[in-house]
């Protein structure tokens, strides 16, 4: 008999560049609850694939490599290790991103990710942010949200994220997060899209704060109990 989860699990999704991120871990601390960054997993990853040698169009290579794969979460730093490597260093780098968008359309790569987060919001009480949370990951999420926001809104956004010194235009990165929205939702497996009870907030003249604001409202009107 499986232990009964702790606490609620809340399910954050949405493309690149709305926010999850600050979203998520604001939410987490206020409330008290743990957060989980599931796109920082497909991001360590890729690149632990990547300098083993994988080519993500080898996909005989990329099942080998997800067969023997060992994974790891720490919850203080939400660093996750790939065969004991911490890769939050590159994390954040725009070819990251893109090496990250195309190995997370393979299906051994969301199978392992998939029940790695699984196991580790089993526990409850935790606020997990990525692009298939509440579709794929945890279809009976506690409470499901999905930010979302312009395309120009986004790639400004993306833009300031990019790695300091990094070669990339603004132009540059709207280009490839547009290429990035399109392989998101038309891979064939758990591709981004909203769930249907999930609450959709447009976050593009809103701050952190306030889509926080937001989803506490959401919870409290789900009769979601929760002590900050």
């Amino acid at each position: 008999m499986s232990e009964k989860k702790r606490g609620p699990i809340i399910a954050v999704d949405g493309p690149g560049g709305v926010g999850k991120s600050t979203v998520s871990r604001l939410l987490a601390l206020r409330l008290g609850l743990t957060y989980v960054d599931t796109g920082a997993m497909y991001r360590a990853l890729a690149l632990g694939a990547a300098d083993s040698g994988v080519d993500p169009a080898d996909d005989t290579a990329v099942k080998e490599y997800c067969s023997g794969a060992a994974l790891s979460y720490d919850f203080k730093t939400h660093d996750t290790l790939v065969n004991g490597v911490s890769y939050a260093a590159r994390l954040r780098e725009q070819k990251t991103g893109e090496l990250a968008s195309v190995f997370s359309a393979k299906q051994p790569v969301r199978a392992l990710l998939t029940a790695f987060q699984r196991a580790l919001g089993s526990r409850g009480s935790i606020v997990m942010e990525g692009r298939d949370i509440g579709t794929v990951v945890f279809p009976d999420a506690d409470a499901k949200v999905f930010l979302d926001a312009s395309h120009e809104v986004r790639a400004k956004r993306r833009h300031k994220e990019v790695t300091p010194g990094a070669p990339h235009t603004a132009e540059e990165v709207s280009k490839e997060l547009k290429t990035r929205d399109e392989r998101d939702s038309g891979r064939r497996t758990a591709p981004l899209k909203m769930a249907e009870d999930a609450v959709h907030i447009d976050t593009g003249a809103m701050t952190a704060e306030e889509v926080v604001d937001r989803i506490v409202e959401v919870l409290k009107d789900k009769g979601i109990s929760i002590k900050p």
